[in-house]
């Protein structure tokens, strides 16, 4: 049995991004009631994120250089599919980042103007920000890991109808 792995959907990206914020924005309103501190990660929290999208790239960049023909040294192909898995997570954890903040910054929205300490809304902006260079970079190498179609391999053309072996056929 032949496993091919899909790419990045941006639809999905999308679809996530927007359940999350309906889920932080849900999750807002009700520590708000019970008031509690907002549910945002700290700054800390980009170092991590940043650790995370450098380490794609970094591994991204090899299997590029890989791909184009810099074949010095044999690539693994565990590494370049980890390599894949690694991109596609960093996306989809980028979204998830991503529309947490923003649920939770669209619920402060109408506050703002009452605020005497904007510092949570700019953390917020800065994670925000760091879940989009997530997004970017996890499918940037996703799309460094992708194999043009070799010149050798023939065109793919739909197969040919199978013929009836003395069979009758029908109109």
């Amino acid at each position: 049995m032949r496993s091919t792995m899909r790419t990045i959907r941006p639809a999905w990206l999308v679809a996530v991004t927007i359940v999350l914020a309906a889920i932080g924005w849900a999750a807002t309103e009700l520590t708000s009631r019970a008031s509690l501190a907002l549910p945002v990660l700290p700054l800390s929290s980009l170092i991590t994120m940043a650790l995370i999208a450098i380490v794609c790239l970094i591994l991204g960049l090899k299997v590029r250089r890989w791909r184009d023909g810099n074949r010095d040294k044999v690539l693994d192909p565990l590494l370049a599919a980890r390599t894949v898995v690694l991109a596609q997570a960093c996306a989809y954890a980028g979204a998830v980042l991503f529309g947490w903040h923003t649920g939770i910054l669209l619920d402060q929205l109408p506050t703002i103007a009452l605020r005497a300490d904007l510092a949570v809304i700019w953390q917020m902006v800065a994670l925000m920000a760091g879940a989009l260079v997530m997004v970017a970079i996890g499918v940037m190498v996703e799309r460094f890991c992708k194999v043009p179609p070799e010149d050798s391999d023939p065109p793919s053309t739909p197969r040919p109808k199978r013929e009836s072996h003395g069979e009758e056929e029908f109109a």
